[in-house]
């Protein structure tokens, strides 16, 4: 199974799912998802991944400054930190759940921002997914999803908490399993003969 993530562009925008960009939750009134996006990608460049699994678009994640965001004040957890993105939206399509493509989502986002100079990525979480509030803005994720993927509540709430993930720590993660596993699939070299 190959699997790769890339940057969300106008040219690949088509492959968000048609569920999200549906969705108006974080933009103003009368702006549609496509339009939000294609105005991020140009004023701001990607604010997305894609992950493709065998050629088929199988999830991503979208992300911008909270300046970006008209509806993120609108949170009680509200600011985002300064330093930080906002995670606005995340799926990965059902048959694809439960294998770790939703952490590669977030790496291939923290990779993307810790290149612009951002330190952290912040997410209002939902602590009831399918709930009154979900079902409002589903593009909310699930709290438990965030913290699984390494996020902490940096502001907590009954039903949004704010949750953090600082960018260093998920590199840095990144970079252990990669070593990890380079180490293990690294020849093996012969003991030298005893003398």
């Amino acid at each position: 199974m190959s699997r790769r993530v890339v940057d969300l562009t106008i040219d690949n925008l088509g492959d968000v799912s048609a569920a999200c960009r549906g969705c108006h939750h974080w933009s103003n009134a009368g702006k549609d998802k496509d339009e939000w996006l294609e105005h991020t990608l140009r004023e701001w460049g990607a604010c997305g991944q894609l992950l493709y699994v065998d050629g088929v678009a199988a999830g991503h994640v979208l992300y911008a400054p909270p300046a970006y965001v008209p509806r993120a004040d609108g949170f009680a957890t509200s600011p985002v930190s300064p330093d930080a993105i906002l995670l606005v939206a995340g799926q990965l399509a059902t048959p694809y759940r439960g294998a770790g493509l939703g952490k590669m989502l977030i790496q291939g986002m923290a990779r993307d921002i810790a290149q612009r100079g951002f330190r952290a990525i912040e997410a209002f979480g939902v602590t009831n997914p399918g709930g009154a509030l979900h079902g409002q803005a589903q593009c909310l994720l699930p709290s438990h999803f965030l913290e699984a993927v390494g996020f902490v509540v940096v502001r907590p709430h009954s039903s949004t908490p704010r949750l953090r993930l600082d960018i260093k720590t998920t590199l840095a993660w990144r970079a252990d399993v990669e070593t990890a596993i380079d180490r293990l699939f690294a020849p093996r070299r012969a003991p030298a003969p005893a003398h």
